[in-house]
């Protein structure tokens, strides 16, 4: 530091701490990476950044990514890294590269294609493939260095593959020696520094040739006994979770009444992910009464609920669009954007396009490509995440005189074919955000499923962070909001003391120094675009936002005013972190 007091010092900032107290006027002053005081401070820093009329939060913490194969690859966990989040969780929802023999990597890589919406020729071109074993994947993070800190944990689907090969990939049940051999390198996992395990029971998830996750029928007996091996490796430390994902079908109460059994037996925390199902849009308040009592009796779970609808979004250089079933579609499918946009404007073939029904055969048929009711035109310049009934399709459509094929395609042909349309399937059932509010606002859940890093065609959650803060806080007009507060409390304090990592997520003297700087005011986020930069010229799904000043990693500057400085101070995570007695202390 030579002269100066201090590596760093924000100057009159508004702080929000992370622990839901009220917002303050203070200085806050970082020296070795970690918080040194917070105040009024007299010394100077090596460096100071001017936080006058601007919000200074801890960074926020991730917990539901997918950047398993970014992470390989990349030194920058983008888009979630644009978005002030300092720390990511990955190997979520069941599924991951590692374990796996080399027989086995088209297996995942087909897997995490179909599930997580990240195309072969990607992850082929990407992936060093340098492990085989857990360990030994995180030994090869372990080298890199980051935007952000990455945690990773077991993938169910990765473990059972292999273990039990094609039984394991075809769903047959495991015996009790498979769930031997998984419950002991899961324990290795998490020896070597895996956060915890996780798992997939839903249908939503399924190769790209169709096939549901290897997971989708697992057995308690099978799930016990990873959960026990787990608590093997834990004993007598705080964390090693378990994350699990599911339909919930078809007995809610059974279901939860398992992981209720699972987490209780093993003492593992537990967490699941819940949202409003638009087939039986209040049975969520179910789950959520049944996860309130069993916090009540002691047990450990939450559930992670998203900060706005999960939504797939629809554009002719995306993965699918209201016309991809169509057989002249299909035609020009596979054609540059700029070819396929000179097609789709010629009057003969547009014509003949709109007045033909979707292939009866094709694989998109069934996922809601004629749902103009719940499909909406996303804007250029300021999405709406929760549009009002009047700016669908359908009823656009109905306002002109027009049918809604005719305004879905020629929104997608703005601005070169680049127009989106956004359509919502989970937590939207009432076409509003009151369900998401409620979930928010419980006392038992956490924000989660930005699933940053996947479904690159498809959706743009990374950005979640973000809408907590504009549209939770200041923007939303349709329903109550959340405190400025108790929004980054949620995704910083409790997302970060879930995963026990008790050395962040608040502003205190002696924790890690992850903040941001943040024109509130100014705060916004930009639509979505289409990139190809990703291994082998793969394109996705990218959204930035303004007014996120700095962004502070362990100390350095990553981020000024959206764009990175070069400094890569994150690290691989190895397991929790207990809070240093500095901070303990100053709480």
């Amino acid at each position: 530091m030579g002269t100066h007091a201090y590596d760093l010092v924000i100057r009159g900032g508004t702080v929000v701490d992370g622990t839901g107290a009220e917002p303050f006027e203070a200085d806050v002053a970082i020296s070795g990476g970690e918080i040194a005081a917070i105040g009024g401070i007299n010394g100077r820093g090596a460096e100071e950044i001017d936080a006058r009329g601007q919000i200074v939060t801890p960074g926020f913490v991730d917990v539901h990514t997918h950047y398993d194969g970014q992470a390989t690859w990349d030194e920058r966990m983008q888009p979630s890294s644009w978005h002030g989040v300092t720390t990511v969780v990955m190997g979520n929802c069941g599924v991951g590269f590692a374990p796996c023999t080399e027989e086995n990597r088209d297996r995942l890589v087909y897997l995490m294609e179909g599930v997580e919406d990240l195309p072969f020729p990607v992850l082929t071109a990407g992936l060093p493939w340098n492990w085989e074993s857990l360990p030994q994947y995180l030994d090869s993070l372990s080298t890199r260095q980051f935007d952000v800190d990455i945690g990773a944990q077991v993938p169910h689907a990765a473990l059972r593959v292999h273990v039990m090969g094609e039984r394991g990939e075809y769903r047959e049940p495991a015996t009790p020696e498979d769930i031997a051999r998984m419950a002991d390198l899961a324990k290795a996992g998490v020896e070597a520094g895996a956060f915890g395990f996780s798992t997939s029971r839903t249908l939503n998830h399924r190769t790209k040739a169709g096939e549901p996750t290897p997971t989708l029928k697992a057995e308690e007996d099978e799930l016990m006994g990873i959960a026990m091996g787990l608590s093997r490796a834990f004993r007598g430390r705080g964390a090693g979770v378990l994350q699990f994902v599911s339909d919930f079908s078809p007995d809610p109460a059974e279901e939860f009444a398992m992981f209720r059994r699972i987490s209780e037996r093993s003492g593992r925390p537990l967490s699941f992910t819940l949202a409003q199902d638009h087939r039986s849009p209040d049975s969520y308040r179910m789950l959520l009464a049944a996860l309130e009592q069993a916090v009540d009796d002691g047990a450990r779970m939450k559930a992670q609920v998203s900060p706005r609808a999960v939504g797939v979004l629809f554009g002719l250089d995306l993965t699918v669009n209201p016309f991809s079933a169509h057989p002249r579609y299909a035609e020009l499918a596979d054609l540059p954007l700029e070819d396929q946009v000179g097609r789709l404007r010629d009057p003969d073939f547009r014509a003949a396009l709109l007045a033909e029904e979707p292939a009866s055969d094709h694989p998109l048929r069934g996922v809601g490509l004629a749902n103009w009711a719940g499909m909406y035109p996303l804007g250029f310049e300021a999405p709406d995440y929760e549009p009002d009934a009047s700016r669908s399709v359908a009823a656009l459509a109905e306002a002109q005189g027009r049918a809604p094929e005719e305004v879905a395609l020629d929104h997608l042909l703005e601005r070169g074919g680049r127009g989106l349309i956004y359509m919502p399937f989970l937590s939207y059932g009432y076409g509003s955000l009151a369900a998401s509010h409620e979930m928010l606002s419980h006392r038992d859940t956490i924000p989660g499923l930005s699933d940053g890093g996947a479904h690159v065609g498809m959706i743009c959650d990374g950005s979640f962070p973000t809408s907590m803060l504009t549209h939770w806080t200041r923007d939303r007009t349709r329903g109550p909001r959340l405190s400025l507060a108790e929004a980054v409390k949620m995704q910083t304090a409790d997302t970060a003391a879930w995963m026990g990592l008790h050395d962040r997520g608040q502003l205190l003297p002696g924790l890690r120094a992850d903040l941001n700087v943040i024109d509130y005011d100014r705060l916004a986020l930009r639509s979505p675009q289409v990139v190809h930069d990703m291994p082998a010229g793969g394109r996705r799904l990218m959204q930035r936002a303004d007014g996120y000043i700095a962004t502070i990693v362990a100390g350095a500057v990553t981020y000024r005013d959206g764009h990175p400085t070069g400094a890569l101070p994150g690290r691989l995570l190895r397991g929790a972190r207990a809070a240093p007695a500095r901070a303990k202390a100053a709480a």
